[in-house]
């Protein structure tokens, strides 16, 4: 399947695709809403999202061409750039501040514009390509998304002690670039849960000083946390955030905890509300990131201090099968489209998976 190839204008920029990585909220596009537990589904039609869309959002490619306003930003064709795709309306002050993750009109690519499941991407403004020189661009494609994420909420999770141990729930590609990244900001006390023997295995590998496995009985999940923690368990980011995850991650809390919710995995959590100011609990959502925290993200991995995460390639022709893997769980870090792009002023997009048909 294709599509005429757009044709930048104004300030925009044409990107041939090279890598994109394939996230499970691609998988929620594909779904079309977001569970909510007892409130039923959201429907992310209420959320922008029109179809046909081409998902896709933690690309990077080679720059093709640009729009004249974009004349002297120093683009060049050929270029290898990581796409910053969670881009809002530019004038409001969280825009102004470099977080348009927050703006109340955000337009993130792959998820409200077509984005990266195709061979061309249009980028609208040249401060949205990151150069990220020196980096594996399969790896550093993941940074877009679930690197940028986590590096969010482990910023909520600060002033954070070095000598705490840090509970990362979740060892897929997002709990894996979390290890990461607490390890380039210095803390070793890292623990990981999850439900997978593989995953922990990874987790280990990828830098964690301790894992639990969860085995589904929500009391003996606490236990094992706690223990893990000598009792103390003030820092939680829950790359899941499911009903059972959030619930136990609340349930092993010590007083005055936090716990940073990332994951949309759905449900909801119900609380007994006294122990909310019994504990002084924090619960707080942490949307992805904004420029100004991937620009972070992108120069720790420059000084080398994040140790790479696991990804495997897959082909644009395979993409259906990929995301029917990352569905079942068989997925070790992170799967990323690898494509051989060459910069083509007159192509047609091909188009990997397209949602809604044309």
């Amino acid at each position: 399947m294709s599509r005429p190839t757009p044709v930048p204008v104004g300030r925009e920029v044409l990107v041939a695709v090279t890598h994109s990585g394939i996230c499970h909220s691609d998988l929620h596009v594909i779904e079309g809403y977001y569970d909510l537990g007892s409130r039923g589904p959201l429907e992310l039609g209420k959320r922008g999202l029109t179809l046909p869309l081409i998902p896709g959002h933690e690309v990077v490619g080679k720059v093709v061409s640009w729009g004249p306003d974009a004349d002297g930003e120093g683009l060049a064709v050929g270029d290898v750039k990581l796409v910053f795709p969670w881009v809002g309306c530019g004038e409001c002050a969280r825009c102004r501040a470099d977080e348009q993750n927050l703006c109340l009109s955000t337009r993130p690519m792959g998820l409200a514009t077509d984005g990266g499941y195709g061979t061309h991407v249009l980028v609208g403004d040249p401060k949205y390509l990151l150069d990220i020189d020196g980096l594996d661009p399969a790896v550093a494609a993941t940074y877009a998304c679930s690197g940028v994420t986590v590096y969010g909420a482990i910023r909520k999770l600060m002033p954070l002690d070095h000598d705490e141990t840090v509970i990362v729930i979740g060892a897929g590609g997002l709990g894996l670039n979390a290890i990461s990244l607490l390890r380039a900001l210095g803390h070793e006390k890292i623990c990981a849960v999850d439900t997978g023997a593989s995953k922990l295995d990874a987790a280990i590998a990828q830098g964690a000083a301790s894992v639990v496995l969860a085995d589904g009985d929500s009391a003996s999940t606490v236990a094992k946390i706690s223990a893990a923690c000598s009792g103390r368990v003030f820092s939680i980011i829950d790359t899941v955030n499911a009903g059972p995850t959030a619930q136990f991650a609340f349930d092993a809390l010590s007083k005055g905890g936090k716990l940073i919710q990332v994951g949309l995995f759905g449900g909801e959590l119900k609380l007994p509300l006294p122990l909310m100011p019994a504990k002084s609990a924090t619960l707080q959502g942490s949307y992805v990131g904004g420029l100004a925290e991937l620009r972070e993200v992108v120069s720790l991995a420059k000084r080398g201090l994040m140790p790479e995460i696991p990804v495997t390639a897959r082909s644009l022709d395979d993409v259906n099968d990929a995301l029917g893997d990352l569905r079942d769980g068989r997925v070790i870090g992170r799967m990323v489209i690898v494509l051989d792009a060459e910069p083509q002023l007159h192509a047609d997009t091909t188009i990997g998976d397209t949602i809604g048909g044309e």
